[in-house]
């Protein structure tokens, strides 16, 4: 599925991809993004087949980010990260695990498989639009390619605080 808002100048536009295989999930990222940022172009992908499918699809230009659950059926998030970053054409697309899981053997692995940042799923919408917009901030072009390990963990302590 796409949602465009083109309020703002096609230039500006991110474009964004997020697979979840929750479809509440999905619709309550729509909302959150639809508010960071009004000039979005956002596709979704309700599994990892499908995501990679709608990848190989994709005319240039790449998303500008991949929000990425691991836990969904057919293909998981792990399996499409690999494949990704096996990928010529796909291992340059900033990759944001987004997922339920704070299981740090989990967060390393993904850490070590290349994915850019991670993020436990926020239990608020204000701290979504939070996630989202910090993400959309980074100026990717300019980062390393591997995050440090220090902050490749973000937002980790909204669920611990109760935010």
């Amino acid at each position: 599925m796409v949602i465009t808002n083109n309020m703002g100048k096609a230039a500006m536009e991110k474009v964004i991809f997020l697979a979840e295989d929750d479809a509440d999930d999905r619709m309550l990222f729509a909302e959150a993004l639809q508010e960071v940022n009004t000039s979005s172009r956002l596709t979704t992908a309700k599994d990892g087949v499908q995501l990679m499918k709608i990848l190989e699809e994709t005319v240039p230009p790449p998303p500008h980010v991949i929000f990425l659950d691991l836990n969904m059926p057919r293909k998981n998030g792990m399996e499409c990260l690999a494949e990704i970053r096996g990928d010529q054409k796909l291992k340059n697309i900033p990759v944001v695990v987004f997922s339920t899981s704070s299981q740090p053997e989990i967060i390393d692995k993904v850490y070590h498989q290349g994915a850019n940042y991670y993020i436990c799923k926020p239990s608020t919408f204000s701290m979504l639009k939070q996630a989202i917009a910090y993400v959309l901030a980074i100026r990717w072009h300019a980062t390393l390619s591997q995050t440090p390990k220090d902050d490749f963990y973000l937002f980790k302590l909204n669920q611990d605080a109760g935010y």
